[in-house]
């Protein structure tokens, strides 16, 4: 049995089904990250699995035990949430070990731990600040801490990253990661950026619509995806979908990634730069075209192209995807 299994596992909302059927073990110590659109239900997944919110069919169970009744302070799981939660008149320290005076641990075990939890995550020299005093980042690393203390069997993360900037976010992404390998714990995370669940994840769970659509590890989802939706959501910029009939294909859509197009004057896709973005490592050029719509070229490097100037581009046809009406993805 692994450390976290949903079994069928449902949600509705009076008539509106919200989660609908989802079957996945977590193994120990593995780290899951549940990703989608909004709307998709994967924080409604996380609550049912935390126990804030009731599940109307299926079964929770954490090592073993069915938790469905069972409070969430019953469920031996630490959750750390978008926002940060703190106790604006408790120090550091004091928020760290809150949760552990309120369940009776001596004073000097709680001091021990909370200075293990701060000592992994850098907070050494702030635990006397209160939260008023601390960074973004450096609150987020609080929350994770008083998650740490805890010793959970399950550690919970609902977008604990969105609040953060683009740099701060790749920090604690980071800190997050290296905090997986040295505890060894189980850690669900839940997030809409597919590049947090590309880069912490050992499997992805994608969501679309209260459903799984797919599951599997990072490069796998990224490799083999199972329909347009995956291969869509999976990979930055978005994969291109074409038209196979324009191509002479046999599949419905064709789907090719920024990165396995290539200019070509021999090409079969041709059409005008809309827009160019050059980010000093890579380019990314948008093209228009009159089959296949807006096309995403990416080319490692530096490169200058004129708008509205013609550029054709051609594939490796080993590197298409097919994919037939129903979005399926086609297989040899």
């Amino acid at each position: 049995m692994g450390a976290l299994t949903l079994t069928n596992v449902t949600k509705s909302f009076g008539s509106t089904d919200v989660i609908k059927g989802v079957d996945l073990q977590v193994e120990h110590g593995e780290f899951c990250v549940f990703v989608g659109p909004s709307g998709c239900g994967k924080s409604t997944l996380l609550r049912m699995i935390a126990g804030l919110e009731d599940v109307t069919g299926g079964d929770v169970m954490i090592d073993g035990e069915r938790v469905n009744d069972r409070a969430p302070a019953k469920r031996e799981i630490a959750m750390v949430f978008q926002s940060y939660a703190l106790y604006p008149h408790l120090d550091v320290r004091a928020n760290m070990g809150l949760a552990l005076k309120q369940a009776g641990v001596a004073r000097d075990e709680i001091r021990a731990m909370t200075d293990k939890a701060a000592g992994m995550l850098s907070l050494d020299a702030l635990m006397d600040r209160r939260p008023a005093e601390l960074s973004g980042g450096q609150r987020q690393r609080v929350a994770i801490g008083r998650a740490i203390v805890r010793r959970p069997k399950l550690f919970l993360f609902d977008e604990p990253l969105s609040n953060l900037d683009a740099a701060l976010r790749v920090q604690t992404r980071i800190e997050i990661a290296r905090l997986h390998r040295e505890l060894g714990a189980t850690m669900v995370y839940v997030t809409h950026d597919q590049v947090e669940a590309m880069t912490l994840a050992d499997r992805i769970v994608v969501l679309r619509a209260g459903r799984v659509e797919q599951v599997g590890a990072p490069m796998d989802l990224y490799k083999d995806p199972a329909n347009t939706f995956v291969a869509g959501f999976i990979g930055s910029p978005q994969m291109n979908f074409l038209k196979g009939a324009a191509l002479g294909m046999r599949s419905e859509t064709v789907g090719l990634r920024p990165e396995h197009l290539r200019p070509d004057n021999d090409g079969p896709i041709s059409g005008s730069v809309s827009h160019v973005e050059k980010l000093g490592g890579e380019t990314l050029v948008y093209v228009t075209t009159e089959a296949h719509g807006l096309l995403t070229l990416r080319l490692f490097g530096e490169h200058d192209y004129d708008v509205d100037s013609v550029l054709r581009l051609g594939f490796d046809a080993a590197r298409a995807f097919h994919f037939g009406a129903d979005g399926l993805r086609l297989r040899d």
